[in-house]
């Protein structure tokens, strides 16, 4: 395992900037958002000359890419092609796994499989991994129907998101079992009462959550996942991505 930081983090600075800030800060890997509405990258302009966006891709400050965070925004044939183009730069590029959100709460069962189904299999083509993120107001919220989704299709997995299992509907569920999908990771400290908290205010087991995975023979990322928050000193956020860092640094020794 090792420690990267996801370019949400500063999605308030432009991705060049936020880049910097993050070496910076001594990350040594990012996971690089491509967003519908994204000015840099967007499944839009990548679909346009998915070579070039590859070339833009390795400017990326000496940061390794760990993984990609991918929101097509819509289910529609340009959105697969889109999403196929986006997994020929993945390739590229040498990323081999791709975050994507699930439906919203409401959405068929059956509509989500086909949805999730056809990603992976078109990402599979590449030899890149689809996980989705448990995430509170989509289906994945729910840790019975998102291991339902990876045992309906065949190689999809999980961007473990613990916050979720902490505040929101699901709190205090237990998430063990669904270690062995996970691809990837977003970290951050968490209350019942709040999503995001300074960290070691919160309840997340950090060093719990590192002996599972490593169970679970986890070799991928602990990505820290620190949004901005408003009206925030921006050194005061700096801060607490440096100290998220050395906290889950300090558990891989």
């Amino acid at each position: 395992m090792f420690v990267a930081a996801t370019a949400q983090c500063l999605s308030n600075l432009p991705l060049n900037e936020a880049l910097d800030q993050l070496v910076h800060l001594q990350f040594t890997a990012v996971e690089l958002p491509i967003l519908k509405e994204g000015s840099q990258f967007s499944p839009a302009n990548i679909h346009a000359d998915w070579q070039e966006a590859a070339l833009r891709c390795r400017e990326t400050h000496r940061l390794d890419i760990c993984a990609l965070l991918v929101d097509l925004g819509e289910t529609s044939d340009l959105a697969y092609q889109q999403f196929q183009s986006i997994c020929k730069m993945a390739k590229a590029v040498k990323v081999h796994t791709i975050t994507v959100p699930s439906a919203e709460i409401g959405t068929p069962f059956n509509e989500e499989v086909e949805h999730l189904g056809r990603l992976v299999a078109i990402a599979g083509m590449e030899g890149i991994r689809v996980s989705i993120k448990n995430e509170s107001g989509r289906i994945s919220q729910d840790p019975d129907t998102l291991k339902l989704l990876c045992n309906h299709v065949k190689g999809l997995g999980i961007t473990l998101d613990p916050s979720h299992f902490i505040y929101g509907p699901h709190s205090g569920v237990d998430y063990e079992p669904l270690l062995k999908f996970v691809y990837h990771t977003h970290l951050r400290d968490t209350r019942k009462d709040e999503l995001q908290v300074r960290v070691g205010q919160g309840e997340v087991d950090y060093g719990r959550l590192v002996s599972l995975l490593q169970r679970e023979k986890y070799d991928r990322a602990l990505c820290v996942d620190i949004r901005p928050m408003p009206d925030e000193d921006p050194e005061v956020h700096a801060g607490e991505l440096r100290k998220l860092r050395l906290l889950l640094e300090s558990l891989l020794l």
